[in-house]
């Protein structure tokens, strides 16, 4: 023989059969169906919850014509003309919850506080900081617009409008917004139940005594944590040893009793890694390799009805493979219409950056602002998908393109900042 035939590998730069990352994300999400059901929540207790019927108006916001600022309203058509300053007599005060009643006529004013009710003949509310006060009148310029500083009746939601839809994921703006309208309870869908594991003979759980050639989980409490974000419901099979008769009896019972199942290790290539192999026995493989760095192995697929999610073991692997594929899935998966967005912005990197083309990399940097209102990032050191902590030194990933090859010193790059996944 004058060679080895190589098997594929995680080291590998361009390998034939694997994803590039867009194409893989999109297979994953046409093979996502949200889940059915729902249960009807407190305004209050709904946060990070999925809009399940759209939240309708039954009230103008607000709901009736009033002040923006603190000040006096006047009629817009007795504004003075231009070049002139004019007198107007205040003939009461108007506060929030308790209206003036009276209608305000031509030269008149009322001292008026904001959120309150314009008075009748009022259409213009002058900011008491633009005129000027002498006992119990006010000069005004000429400065002034018909109109400013009042917020008019459904400006914001008119009677009878969506006011939140079907499928939000809802935020704390939402939840004010609701509330406004005099709701106490919405209908959200239902939490989503994803089953956690992690394999390997040389795992071992936290708190156990250590042993030579093993190493503790992290895993699963990586991935408990980047799940706190979405309405799941975590159950945690804990650690698996390689057996591929266990693997499969674990995953059938997850599949019947979990939308989701979020596995890592075993889906390599090596003889104990079993994950690809039960999954392809008893489910479907929809892929097992993506062009990323780091992360390659990755496999994704069905049993029965749950969607299955073969991560890789390595733990920045992990988080990187979460982040870039599996979240996006599970807010599909909970009923979301959209994931929140995750937009990456330029910097200039302070080193030169390994890169083979090929692979698209996320490598692990730390993001800094410049003086000229720019942004700059290095690495956080070593990159080994291995090393856990160049993910905690780190608060953004720097994102390299597949074709890309070395970056230089001085180079621009895309950037995800670490804030907006975490």
């Amino acid at each position: 023989m004058n060679s080895i035939p190589s098997q594929p590998s995680c080291a590998d730069g361009l390998e034939s059969g694997a994803l590039p990352v867009d194409i893989a994300k999109k297979k994953i999400l046409e093979a996502i169906d949200p889940v059915s059901g729902n249960e009807v929540l407190p305004v209050a207790e709904a946060l990070h919850r999925i809009l399940e019927k759209s939240v309708t108006s039954a009230l103008d916001v607000p709901g009736h014509t009033n002040a923006a600022v603190d000040g006096f309203a006047v009629s817009g058509c007795d504004l003075p003309a231009r070049g002139h300053v004019k007198a107007f007599r205040i003939i009461g005060q108007a506060l929030a919850g308790k209206p003036y009643k009276d209608p305000v006529g031509n030269d008149q004013t009322v001292s008026i506080m904001t959120g309150a009710v314009l008075p009748a003949g009022a259409d213009t509310v002058l900011m008491q900081e633009q005129v000027e006060r002498q006992g119990n009148r006010i000069l005004v310029s000429d400065q002034h617009r018909r109109g400013e500083n009042v917020r008019r009746a459904g400006e914001d939601i008119r009677r009878g409008q969506v006011a939140v839809e079907k499928g939000r994921y809802l935020l704390p703006p939402d939840l004010g917004l609701i509330a406004s309208l005099g709701c106490l309870e919405i209908t959200v869908k239902r939490r989503i139940r994803v089953a956690l594991l992690s394999t390997g003979n040389e795992i071992l759980s936290a708190g156990a005594p250590h042993e030579p050639g093993k190493i503790y989980d992290s895993n699963r409490f990586s991935l408990i944590g980047a799940l706190h974000k979405l309405p799941v419901d975590i159950i945690d099979y804990g650690i698996l040893r390689d057996d591929p008769v266990h693997l499969q009896k674990t995953f059938e019972e997850a599949s019947k009793r979990c939308d989701a199942i979020i596995s890592s290790g075993g889906v390599s290539v090596g003889e104990a890694d079993f994950t690809r192999q039960v999954l392809g026995n008893i489910g479907e493989i929809e892929f097992w390799k993506v062009a990323i760095k780091p992360g390659r192995p990755l496999a994704f697929g069905k049993i029965g009805d749950a969607c299955l999610f073969g991560l890789p073991g390595n733990p920045v692997a992990v988080l990187v493979t979460f982040y870039q594929f599996v979240l996006p899935a599970l807010f599909k998966l909970a009923g979301a219409n959209q994931a929140p967005l995750t937009p990456t912005l330029p910097a200039r990197v302070l080193q030169p950056l390994r890169k083979k083309p090929g692979r698209t990399e996320f490598q692990r940097g730390i993001l800094t602002p410049t003086s000229d209102g720019h942004w700059e990032v290095k690495p956080t050191g070593k990159q080994g998908s291995g090393i856990l902590t160049s993910m905690t030194r780190a608060n953004c990933f720097i994102i390299l393109e597949q074709a890309r090859g070395r970056v230089q010193q001085g180079d621009w790059v895309q950037v995800l900042p670490f804030s907006v996944l975490m």
